[in-house]
Order: structure tokens, then sequence, then C-alpha cells
């Protein structure tokens, strides 16, 4: 593969995947001691993981795997490229001859088509294939959206057979899901037209990757663990505020059907040749924003280094996986690799909301430096969890030497954090050798131990605090008259100790997208508390929150086409 000069213009991301010369996926696997009989072939490049493999390898173990976590600081809407990062620092590590896979979601259409485009990294740091990873891939999505479908059905169906349950239908908490962009959808009356059609009661849609279905699926760690995760999610109460779950209903095992193929984890090549699991894509807001617990696991019984990624900024994405993947998967976490870009450093040291993306384009070292105050509460955030720090400069193409400079010395400096220059979007995984050196120095040179925020036997209420104030930054929290009756729901559905997943805007510290840096003397409030039994957390809802996102003004869709040769264009 041979990457363009950096004074010469990069092609764009659909170009390079479509033009890279694609290594087989037996050959992909083979250093990591797969052989055919492990392996489930989606043709030339994409292969799922054997049941047997599956199961033997996630309960192999990992003691020696170092897991590099990356994530970033607040982000403009537009990212900052931690998956082009997590994809990059995998091929940088195997350039410098160790075992090493990468760890990533898979996309959702609904930000394919909607404002976000493609999800498959970028540039030369990419898996392939790019139109396969980001349209039906192997069904993993769509097998999600008919399980989940099929429970919604089942209960609707219960209710006009009878209802057994004694189902309150005003008290009916599962929706249905769909892979789309659709804001109709969002809220809608089922059971119209008549008794023969059903019981008339308010419904809506999510988005697939909102599914607790989907949070299920990345937590379980074997089938044994997914039938029970699904057999206890709590779809609607009774009359008698009970629960109802899905064994209630009765199709604990339909559902496990339908996700059979799903739970099996997938594998690809990323451009040059580096293994790569792209598994699962819970929500990062909702839900803990992170790719399966099995992919992370096969991928330490394989390899020596396994580059996984973390939804949003460290203050949603880090937290989760420290506070609830980990624990749950007993993973140790070895780094934290925080990717920082010049224009969010620039939109922070600003205090601009909404962005304007053409003014971040003027070259402002001063702006940058005003943004720093963002940059230093991700790295103490992530230094609460003892964890070693090292911040990726993710360089774009307008970035000055002068802006980079003052981000490595502020690094240096004033942190006394290692940080390196990235440019594997352009360069491949020989633009990430330097900061896959200096994360490998910082783990050696690191005493300390890796702990949750949070003792996991707290109450929910005091783990929200801590998260707000320890992570956020927030004065004090406060709880509204229907998050204090959720408080008191919570004992009957066994969950007054469970994990918290606090649901927030991305944009800011704060619960106010506006409010950039790092606000202080500020007030958290929680307004409802949604148990996700399933996946085995509480979700913290401290503002509105979209599980059904609307498509923008000019979707990403209406740019995408296909030519007579079967081309596709316009997915970037």
């Amino acid at each position: 593969m041979t990457t363009p000069s950096s004074d010469e213009p990069i092609a764009s991301d659909a170009e390079i995947a479509r033009t890279a010369e694609k290594t087989p996926i037996e050959d992909v696997v083979a250093p990591l001691g797969l052989e055919p009989k492990d392996l489930e072939p989606y043709g030339d490049h994409v292969v799922k993981l054997a049941p047997e493999t599956t199961h033997e390898l996630t309960n192999r173990g990992a003691a020696d795997a170092r897991y590099v976590l990356v994530t970033g600081m607040t982000p403009t809407p537009r990212g900052e490229g931690k998956t082009v990062t997590n994809v990059g620092l995998a091929q940088a590590f195997d350039r410098l001859g160790k075992s090493a896979v990468a760890a990533v979601r898979e996309p959702s259409l609904g930000p394919v088509f909607g404002i976000k485009g493609g999800a498959a990294g970028g540039g030369y740091s990419q898996v392939l294939p790019m139109e396969d990873i980001n349209l039906h891939f192997t069904g993993d999505l769509h097998a999600i959206t008919s399980a989940h479908n099929l429970i919604s059905a089942t209960l609707d169906n219960h209710v006009h057979q009878g209802n057994d349950e004694g189902i309150d239908v005003t008290e009916v908490v599962w929706p249905r899901a769909i892979d789309a962009n659709d804001r109709a959808l969002r809220e809608l009356v089922v059971g119209l037209g008549g008794s023969t059609n059903g019981k008339p009661r308010e419904g809506g849609f999510v988005l697939t990757a909102a599914s607790e279905l989907m949070a299920v699926l990345c937590l379980a760690d074997s089938v044994a663990d997914l039938k029970e995760r699904i057999g206890r999610i709590v779809v609607a109460y009774d009359v008698d505020d009970e629960p109802v779950t899905v064994d209630d209903l009765g199709v604990t095992g339909a559902v496990a059907v339908l996700l059979k193929d799903a739970f099996q984890p997938n594998v690809v090549g990323t451009i040059e040749g580096t293994p790569a699991f792209v598994h699962g894509g819970p929500f990062a807001n909702i839900a803990h924003g992170t790719n399966s617990i099995v992919a992370d696991k096969i991928g330490g019984a394989l390899a020596d280094y396994v580059v996984t990624e973390a939804g949003f900024g460290a203050d949603l994405g880090a937290e989760k996986f420290f506070d609830i993947v980990a624990p749950a998967a007993d993973l140790q976490p070895a780094a934290a690799t925080l990717v920082v870009s010049v224009r969010a450093l620039k939109c922070h040291g600003k205090d601009m909301w909404p962005v304007e993306f053409d003014a971040l384009e003027e070259p402002d070292v001063e702006a940058v430096r005003a943004g720093f105050e963002n940059l230093d509460r991700h790295v103490s955030v992530l230094q609460k969890y003892g964890v070693p720090v090292v911040v990726a400069v993710n360089r774009f193409p307008g970035d000055t030497d002068e802006e980079v400079d003052a981000i490595l010395e502020h690094c240096h400096d004033d942190l006394d954090v290692r940080a390196a220059e990235s440019t594997v979007h352009r360069d491949g995984g020989e633009g990430g050798i330097d900061l896959a050196e200096a994360i490998d120095a910082a783990i050696d040179a690191h005493d300390d131990e890796f702990s949750p925020l949070y003792e996991q036997d707290a109450p929910v209420e005091e783990k929200i605090r801590t998260v707000a104030t320890e992570v956020y930054g927030a004065d004090s929290v406060t709880f509204t008259a229907d998050a204090r009756d959720d408080l008191e729901r919570l004992e009957r559905v066994d969950l007054e100790t469970a994990p918290v997943c606090l649901s927030k805007t991305p944009y800011s510290f704060s619960d106010d997208s506006s409010k950039n840096g790092a606000p202080e003397g500020w007030e958290l409030t929680v307004r409802e508390l949604r148990p996700s039994a399933g996946a085995g957390f509480v979700v913290a809802l401290t503002g509105d929150v979209l599980t059904m996102p609307g498509l923008p003004s000019e979707p990403a869709a209406l740019e995408m086409d296909l030519e007579d040769d079967g081309t596709v264009t316009g997915l970037f």
C-alpha cells in the first residue's frame, strides 16, 4: 500500500477503500492462530467465528493482553477521529511487530444515511470491505431489529388474546425498532381500526442501536448469559405496578434463536490487513456505547494488544467502559488514548455554540490554548481510574505546526502526560507509530492499578452523584419527583445497586450543549430513571434524549447512488 506524501491531496475514503488490495480473510486471521474450521465465511473478506470457537475463546481468558481504550475530548458534531485512530493504532502496533487487533462497533444505517455518513474509519486507517460494513454487513442489526419487534408483537398479541399477565396498556415500556432515522415514528398510536387489530395504545419506535437487545447482545458473554439477559428485560408493568418481562411472555427462546448468528463476532481486515472485530453497535448515550464483550475477550485471547473504542468523549464513553463494561467482562484496561483535535480545542477556546466549522479553519493558536481546559479535565477524569493516559493529536490537513506543537508542549510540560501527533488517516499505521510507542512507554512506566470509580454495591443514587461530581464536574445533583418514584421502582426489578448509564449531551461536560470548556458551578438534573434489567444497568436521563433521530435538512442519503457497474457512490 502506498500512501500519498504530505503535500499531495488524499482521495476520498470510498475511493481508497475501493482501490485497496484486500487481504484474503484467511490470511488476515492466520497470525491469530485461527483456522478454516473456526470460521464461517461471508464472502472472501468477512467471517463470523464459529459457535464452538466463540465459546472456547471467550472463556479462555486474556490475562496478559494489553487493552488500550480509545476515547476523546468533548467533540464537535463532526467527531474528532476516534475510530480512525483506533484502526490506525492497531495497524501501528502491527507494524512494530506486535500481535494486535482492532475492535469497533458496527455502523447503524440511521447515521449512515443521516448526518454522519460511513463509520468504518477513514483514509488509510479503515476496516474493509467498507461498503459492506456500512450497509447490511452480516445482518446483525437486522436480526436485532427482528428480535426486538418479535417481543413487541408478542406483547400486543398477549393483551389481545386475554392479557393473562394483567398488563396495564398505559404502562407498556417496550417500543418497536427500526434501523432508520424517522422522526415521524417517535410517538404514535397502535391498535387502531377496531378490536380485531388489537388494543389501542400509545407506542413508538427507537433506532435499532437504541434497543436494549443491542446492549444485551454486547454485554452477554455466552449463549446462556444472552438468554438470561433477554428473559429479564422489562417490557411493561401490570395493574399492580409489578414488572412484566420477556420470560413472562414466553418468547425468550424464540428471541435467542433470532440472535443466534448475530451473537457470533465478525472479523474483517483493516486496509493494511490487521485483524479487526466489528461487532455490535449500542447507543453511546442511553446504552454503554462499545463493541461486544465477546469481541474484546476473544481479541485478548488471540492477540497481545486489543485496541477498543468507546463512543463520544471520555465523560460519557470512557466512563461507561470503565464503570460498566470492564467490571462486567472482568477486563483490566492497560491504557487510555485521548483523541484531541485542533478544531475541537479551538471550538472550546472560542466558546462556540453552535459550531461554525468554517471559522475553525483559520489558524489560531491562542484559541487552541484557550481550549486546553477541556483537554485537561478529560485527562484528569481518566487518571482517576488508575490508567496511564496518552494524548493523540489527530491531525487534520489544515492544522498548522504551531497549533499542533502547542498541544504537545502543553501535554508534556503542564500535564506531564505523554502525547504524540497522529497522521493515521493519511499515513496508515506508519502515522501512528509514535503514538503506539508512547502508549507502550506509558504502560511500562505505570504502577497504579485500574479501578472503577464507584463500588459495585453502592446505591444507584450514590453512583449517579459520583459520576456527576467526579466526572462531569457538577456541584450537585437534583432528582425530579418522577425520578424519585423511579428510584423506588428499581427495587422491584432488583436494580437498586446496578451500574448507572447516564444520558446527557455529548457536546459539553455539563447537561447544556452550549457550555464549552470545563463548566463549573452547575447542578445536574435527573428527570427519569429507566431500568435496563436485561443489560443490567439503570439509564439516568438528564435532558431530552432522542432514541429515534430525525434526518437533517440534507441527509447523506441524497449524495448516494448505485452506478450501472454496481459501484456505490456517495458513501464517504
